[in-house]
């Protein structure tokens, strides 16, 4: 069965619990890095390989500290423009904004081209099974070329200098479109005359999330959480991790091949659903761990969560207990996604 959800927020999702498509407008920061040393500016702050993008593919990375902290998690493209595309959380921003500036002044009192510009656009995020088809009607460019995590400028529906980004945080297909705040208004409106396009809000964004199995900075990963135990070790470039160059790579690399102490791992519940701070607890009832996200799943039937646990319970098929409301029931470690993702890659 297909998740549903719109635009102005998402489209066309998983199951009929959600609409088509889903839209909404997207809390997230904008900026561009510029200049011949612009990619030595982020690799000097990210984890991922910035330098092997190849134009317009753009790359989930994130911001560490020197201790292996997950400062935030952040979108960089590699645009065909001359510059880095970067996205990054808008609660996260003075502090985001804050250490790109302060590496840029380092750089330039080397004598480096580089530069930073923060733009002030738009983001409105189109996702679900039909968001290309509903987009495609507003645009000349042909989407079918536009594959998962690459990115190009068009006039959509009227609107010109609209970045659209082939991503979203749902686990769907979908897109993010970055649009001059002047025409957003007037972009939403045209994506929403379509009856498949709904608007969503955060309650259908964290559902969909979720059962994809993805995390949500500040609860599920935070300055205090590694790469390595967030389950993201993807995101580790492998030049990176062999110059090991980048902020907290003495701690986090060898967690690589060492033993962290927790991990990030999925649950999947029966009854009341988990929510987080909620207790996991072993079978003996000690606590051992605490749910970051939870919520009923939609597409599932079931309850969903995902939280830290010390490695020896991390293991797909060991059954926990989780107290919630002061009552303790059987939780089930579950491999993520807990929903199979939809991403639109060429074939």
């Amino acid at each position: 069965m297909q998740r549903a959800v719109s635009v102005v927020a998402c489209l066309g999702f998983r199951l009929q619990a959600f609409p088509p498509a889903l839209c909404r407008p997207l809390s997230c920061a904008q900026t561009k890095i510029l200049g011949s040393d612009r990619v030595k500016l982020m690799e000097s702050l990210v984890v991922g390989d910035i330098a092997e993008l190849r134009p317009n593919q753009g790359t989930l990375s994130l911001f560490t500290n020197e201790a292996g902290g997950i400062l935030d998690d952040l979108i960089v493209t590699n645009t065909s423009e001359g510059h880095l595309y970067v996205v990054s959380n808008a609660g996260c921003w003075e502090k985001d904004l804050a250490l790109m500036q302060d590496k840029l002044r380092e750089l330039q009192n080397q004598g480096r081209d580089v530069g930073l510009e923060v733009l002030d656009n738009a983001l409105l995020a189109l996702q679900g099974p039909t968001a290309a088809q509903v987009l495609q009607a507003g645009v000349a460019d042909d989407l079918r070329k536009l594959p998962f995590m690459t990115s190009a400028v068009m006039e959509v529906f009227g609107v010109s200098g609209c970045r659209v980004t082939r991503c979203g945080y749902t686990g769907e297909d979908g897109v993010e479109i970055s649009v001059p705040v002047a025409g957003a208004v007037h972009l939403a409106t045209a994506l929403l005359k379509n009856p498949e396009v709904k608007l969503a809000g955060l309650a259908a964004r964290d559902s969909l999330r979720l059962e994809a199995g993805l995390c949500l900075y500040g609860n599920d990963i935070n300055e205090h959480t590694t790469p390595v135990e967030g389950s993201l070790s993807w995101t580790l470039g492998k030049r990176r991790r062999a110059a090991m160059d980048f902020p907290g790579a003495k701690v986090i690399v060898p967690q690589l091949k060492g033993k962290v102490q927790r991990r990030r791992v999925g649950l999947m519940c029966e009854g009341a659903p988990m929510r987080a701070h909620s207790p996991i607890l072993n079978m003996e009832g000690i606590k051992i761990g605490t749910v970051t996200s939870g919520c009923p799943s939609p597409s599932l039937k079931k309850n969903v969560a995902m939280g830290y646990v010390p490695c020896e319970y991390s293991r797909p098929g060991t059954m926990l207990l989780v107290e919630v409301r002061r009552k303790q029931q059987m939780a089930v470690v579950s491999k993520m996604p807990f929903v199979p993702t939809n991403y639109y890659t060429l074939k």
